[in-house]
């Protein structure tokens, strides 16, 4: 039987390994590791890639959203849409200003927010929507920039799982106003530890990040915000600079297997994810829905097939957000994902061998 992880690391990093080693002991001896050239360098690299003038590194995706709300001047009173299913950090960027997150349901075949349920949701106190480009892919991008526009609201790209993504040929990052990014390790691309970064075409709301996440200061002892303490460290900006010049091969790399498990995998009770037209979906998730879950998980466990939820418990029905007072039945679209979604492996470096062990497990499989 041949075993499949859910993810690793292992052919990713072996074909870098010296690269990182080498770049490790330069920046070691530097005995500079923050705020330095690397991060400099990377910055204007990710900038560069993602078709926008600026890039401010930061300590992780959720301290990319926050910094973008807390940008912006959003808070107390005020209000934000942000799609019923995603992972909390969405939402906790939201709480974090003090703000509050108004959830509208998603497109069930695509999992990205349904553009035509925003309006009903919108009130005096909205002031911005947040489109997380879930698994992979852009969100309707000119359907969320006219309500957007109508409203007068900021556009703001979740883009914690999207790296490379384009969507009409332009890349996710450069598709709002501003976007976050996470670089948590398991992201198409990934540091070795925490980090993150936001990008824009925003001169003054850069300013103003780069201060806020750096203790409010735009220059040493002097401070013009109360801000906080997150900056991503040379050492993870000198890896992340070794693996963006690696990331459309392993993003190509995804959408080869991708395209294998939907044309393979045959399944009358499994749901394939839909790539939107337009789009340039990178698979960070695979993401499969079936009305027998735990039947299909035990099966592929029992089988040697890693597998994952995202995310079984909707952001309406944690405990974290019992104050929002959405009961069980209102969000129904988030609530069948939640039941239903299965997560199968997709990874740079998985074999043929492995990707066929996946498919015909799964068709196989009864229920």
């Amino acid at each position: 039987m041949i075993k499949v992880p859910f993810v690793s690391f292992e052919v990713m990093h072996s074909e870098i390994s010296d690269e990182i080693n080498n770049k490790f002991n330069e920046v070691f001896k530097k005995n500079w590791f923050i705020q330095g050239t690397e991060v400099e360098q990377f910055e204007k690299e990710f900038a560069d890639y993602c078709g926008v003038k600026y890039c401010i590194g930061c300590g992780n995706g959720l301290d990319a959203l926050y910094l973008i709300l807390k940008g912006y001047g959003i808070g107390e009173g005020d209000e934000v849409i942000v799609p019923s299913n995603t992972f909390i950090a969405t939402a906790l960027a939201v709480s974090y200003v003090g703000a509050t997150p108004v959830l509208v349901e998603p497109v069930m075949e695509q999992y990205l927010i349904d553009p035509t349920k925003i309006e009903e949701k919108i009130t005096k106190n909205t002031k911005a929507i947040m489109a997380v480009a879930l698994y992979g892919q852009a969100c309707d991008m000119n359907a969320l920039r006219a309500i957007a526009d109508k409203y007068g609201l900021k556009l703001i790209e979740d883009a914690a799982q999207a790296h490379g993504s384009t969507h009409n040929g332009k890349r996710v990052g450069s598709l709002g106003d501003a976007a976050g990014f996470s670089f948590y390790p398991g992201k198409n691309l990934g540091a070795l530890g925490d980090s993150g970064a936001v990008v824009t075409n925003d001169k003054e709301l850069a300013e103003k990040i780069r201060a806020l996440g750096n203790y409010g200061s735009d220059y040493k002892y002097h401070h013009i915000y109360q801000g906080n303490n997150s900056r991503l460290d040379e050492m993870q900006a000198a890896f992340l600079r070794i693996k963006l010049k690696k990331l459309d091969i392993w993003n190509g790399e995804r959408r080869r297997i991708a395209k294998r498990y939907l044309n393979e995998i045959n399944h009358p009770d499994v749901k394939l994810p839909v790539e939107v037209e337009g789009n340039e979906h990178v698979y960070h998730v695979f993401a499969i829905r079936t009305d027998y879950r735990d039947s299909l998980e035990a099966h592929l466990e029992e089988n040697g097939i890693g597998v994952n939820k995202h995310y079984p418990i909707p952001i309406h029905m944690q405990g974290a957000y019992t104050s929002l007072n959405i009961k069980k039945g209102e969000l129904p679209i988030a609530e069948e994902i939640s039941e239903t979604e299965l997560s199968i492996p997709m990874y740079y470096g998985m074999t043929d061998e492995e990707i066929s062990a996946v498919i015909q497990s799964i068709n196989e499989w009864k229920r």
